[in-house]
């Protein structure tokens, strides 16, 4: 049965379950951690009554926005790199529509998937290399978060300084993703020897495979260019540095016990690899809140929830930052229409 739109009801039911699991389970993890953090400590009352410094959450904001544009400019430099003519601000409109995907619970289309598929409308010529890039682009920002975790916890000393097995723990499993990211990067640029081989092998694994050699066909695409893959990390290590230093400045213009600087370039990175998962809100919570009650200040406990509070106003700031788009939100909400159509029917025919 096909409703008005020809579309089949049952995938719009689907879409429509989907999409209220996500909202359901993030509220249920939001929820549950608002609750233990009442049960445990009047974090809330004092935010409610204690004084705030806005001129720290201004310069929070300000750090946000400067780390959403620096992921706007990276991807419009690794789109330039194919030798595709692209203006930095058809770059800015799509990231805009990425950002809000990423951020509201949409249905089951992914900032990424959205702006592949408003570059192939726009570019149906390059819609390959545009494809290509947006992988590439979330390959080299993942990869870099646990590099920039790993490198300050060994300059920190954050691994061997708090005795804590969850921590060291979650140290080791980084120390080893950025070691098999490394490795596995280093392969995949190296000489080709087997690496195509095994790149069409990949393809026949059940389920995964065809994403997956996509995925590293992708990345062989930028095997000539090193220096847009090194400018393209710099601006990685750049966003990540500004949400660290973001959401320190978040925790110090709230009241409260706050983790140092250093102690951010830790869990900010730790958490943001949470938030990967396709959820509008939750694990990013759980997780920075979790790392709060685990890493002593001084050897004092921060209050129970404090890192919830730290992360449901960096919450509150994207949304501002994505308030930026509303021009872009506005002038094409009939593009958006048809791209989400369009990425629709590619389900529906999978």
């Amino acid at each position: 049965m096909k409703n008005g739109n020809g579309k089949p009801v049952a995938h719009h039911l689907k879409k429509v379950l989907v999409m209220l699991l996500k909202v359901a389970l993030s509220a249920t993890i939001i929820g549950y951690l608002a609750y233990a953090a009442t049960k445990r400590g009047d974090v809330f009352t004092n935010l409610r009554d204690e004084p705030k410094h806005w001129d720290l959450l201004a310069a929070a904001w300000a750090c946000c926005t400067m780390a959403v544009a620096l992921t706007f400019v990276r991807w419009w430099y690794l789109v330039r790199a194919l030798d595709v003519p692209w203006p930095l601000a058809d770059a800015i409109r799509m990231g805009f529509w990425g950002f809000l995907f990423n951020l509201l619970p949409l249905g089951i289309v992914g900032g990424d998937l959205v702006k592949a598929v408003m570059f192939g409308h726009e570019q149906p010529q390059h819609r390959a290399k545009g494809v290509a890039s947006v992988l590439v682009d979330r390959v080299i920002g993942l990869y870099l978060l646990f590099v920039v975790a790993s490198v300050a916890m060994l300059l920190t000393g954050f691994w061997w300084r708090i005795d804590n097995p969850d921590i060291h723990l979650m140290c080791e499993v980084t120390f080893i993703l950025t070691i098999v990211g490394t490795i596995g990067l280093g392969v995949l640029l190296g000489p080709d020897l087997f690496v195509s081989r095994a790149i069409r092998a990949s393809g026949r694994i059940p389920r995964i495979g065809p994403p997956l050699q996509s995925l590293l066909n992708a990345v062989r695409l930028y095997k000539h260019k090193p220096l847009v893959l090194f400018l393209s990390s710099l601006m990685s290590i750049g966003v990540h540095c500004s949400f660290a230093v973001g959401l320190y400045l978040i925790a110090c213009g709230l009241p409260g016990n706050h983790l140092t600087l250093a102690d951010h370039f830790v869990v900010i990175p730790v958490s943001n690899v949470a938030g990967v998962l396709p959820l509008p809100a939750g694990p990013f919570e759980a997780v920075l809140d979790s790392l709060y009650t685990l890493v002593p200040v001084a050897g004092v406990p921060i209050i129970a929830g404090q890192g919830l509070v730290v992360a449901l106003i960096y919450r509150l700031i994207t949304l501002l930052i994505a308030a930026f788009g509303i021009p872009y939100y506005l002038g094409n909400r009939r593009e958006m229409a048809e791209v989400i159509h369009e990425v629709e029917d590619e389900d529906v025919a999978k």
